[in-house]
C-alpha cells in the first residue's frame, strides 16, 4: 500500500485531487466570489491563466526532440488514433442511451473527455514504472497535446449546439487561436532561449497550472450550482457514472493491448501504447472547457466525468504498472 501511494503521488494523485474536491464543496456552500464580475472576476483571471499555461507548455517543447521521436511511426499512429478516434467513437455509440434517458449534458461531458489528448506527466510515470519505452511515451504525450488543440474542438463542436443551444463557431475559433494555439506557437519559438529556464522551474509552473485549474473548477461549479443543474442527479447515478468511466478505461486499455500484440510491437512499445493511449488529460480538459463552453453554466456537469476518470485512471494504471514491473523482475 505504501508503494502504491508513492506511485500515485508521483502520477499526480495527491493533495491536488483533494483540493479539487474542496473547490467543488466551496462552490456549493460559497458561490458568491465565483460570480462577482467587478472590478475583476475570477473567470477573467482564469482566462488569462489559460494562455500562460499553454505558453509555458510550449516553452518546454523542444522541436529537436519532437523530430527525433518520429522514427517509430507505427506505434505513434496507434496511440494517436486510439486517443482521438477510437475513444470518441466508443462514446458516440452510446449516445442514444443517454439522450433517450434525458442525460444529454452528461453524455456531452463523457464525449468531451473522450476527445481530449493524453496526459503527459502521469503517462510517462506509468510507462517508466512498467519499464516501457520512455522516450516514445514523452513524444506521444507531447504530440497528443498539440493535436488536441485542433482535434478536440472539432469533435466537441459537432454536438455543443444540440446540447446547449448556443454555439458560435467563429467566436470559439478566434478564442481558441488567441488563447491556446498562439501561446503554444510563441512558446515553442522561444524554446531555444528560455526552454532551459522553463524546465528548471517546471515544479513552480506546475503549481501555477494547478492554481488556474482550481480557479476554473471553482467558477464553473459556482455557475452550475447557482442554476441548480446537479439537483436531478442521485448518488446512485453518480456511482453509475464512475463505474462507467472505469469500464471505459479498461475497454480502451484491453483493446489497444490486443492491437499492439497483433501488430507485433515489442514489450516496451506495447507498454507505451497501453498507458499513453488510455489516459486523458485533466489539465487540457479543464482549460479547454474555458474555450469551448464559454459563458455557459453547464461546465461543471461537463467536467464531472473527466474528474472521475482522472482519479480512477491513476489508481487503475498505478496498480497495472506495478504488476507489470514485478513480472519483469521475476
Amino acid at each position: 500500500m505504501k508503494k502504491l501511494l508513492e506511485v500515485l503521488k508521483k502520477a499526480g494523485f495527491d493533495g491536488f485531487l483533494l483540493m479539487i474536491a474542496t473547490m467543488i464543496l466551496l462552490a456549493y456552500f460559497l458561490p458568491q466570489p465565483g460570480m462577482i464580475k467587478e472590478p475583476i472576476s475570477l473567470e477573467d483571471i482564469a482566462n488569462v491563466g489559460v494562455s500562460f499555461i499553454f505558453l509555458f507548455y510550449g516553452l518546454r517543447l523542444s522541436v529537436e526532440k519532437l523530430k527525433s521521436g518520429l522514427a517509430n511511426w507505427k506505434m505513434h499512429i496507434v496511440v494517436q488514433l486510439t486517443t482521438f478516434l477510437f475513444f470518441p467513437l466508443i462514446v458516440l455509440t452510446f449516445r442514444p442511451l443517454f439522450i433517450n434517458a434525458g442525460y444529454e449534458l452528461l453524455w456531452l461531458g463523457v464525449f468531451f473527455l473522450a476527445a481530449l489528448p493524453s496526459t503527459v506527466s502521469s503517462s510517462v510515470v506509468m510507462v517508466s514504472i512498467a519499464k516501457g519505452n520512455i522516450p516514445a511515451a514523452i513524444f506521444n504525450a507531447s504530440i497528443s497535446s498539440l493535436i488536441g488543440v485542433v482535434v478536440t474542438p472539432l469533435w466537441v463542436g459537432l454536438f455543443i449546439a444540440s446540447a446547449t443551444g448556443n454555439f458560435d463557431i467563429t467566436e470559439i475559433v478566434i478564442k481558441l487561436v488567441l488563447q491556446v494555439l498562439l501561446p503554444v506557437i510563441i512558446g515553442i519559438s522561444l524554446n531555444s532561449r528560455f526552454g532551459a529556464i522553463a524546465e528548471k522551474y517546471k515544479k513552480q509552473l506546475k503549481y501555477f497550472d494547478q492554481a488556474i485549474i482550481l480557479t476554473i473548477i471553482y467558477t464553473s461549479f459556482c455557475k452550475s450550482f447557482s442554476e441548480h443543474l446537479f439537483e436531478g442527479f442521485t448518488a446512485l447515478e453518480l456511482v453509475g457514472l464512475a463505474t462507467g468511466m472505469m469500464i471505459l478505461f479498461f475497454a480502451v486499455f484491453l483493446c489497444v493491448g490486443l492491437i499492439s500484440r497483433l501488430l507485433g510491437f515489442s514489450e516496451e512499445d506495447r507498454i507505451t501504447v497501453l498507458f499513453c493511449g488510455s489516459k486523458k488529460s485533466l489539465v487540457h480538459g479543464t482549460v479547454m472547457s474555458k474555450v469551448l463552453f464559454q459563458h455557459s453554466t453547464i461546465t461543471g456537469i461537463v467536467l464531472l466525468p473527466l474528474m472521475l476518470y482522472h482519479a480512477l485512471q491513476l489508481i487503475a494504471a498505478s496498480i497495472i504498472a506495478q504488476s507489470m514491473a514485478r513480472r519483469k523482475e521475476v
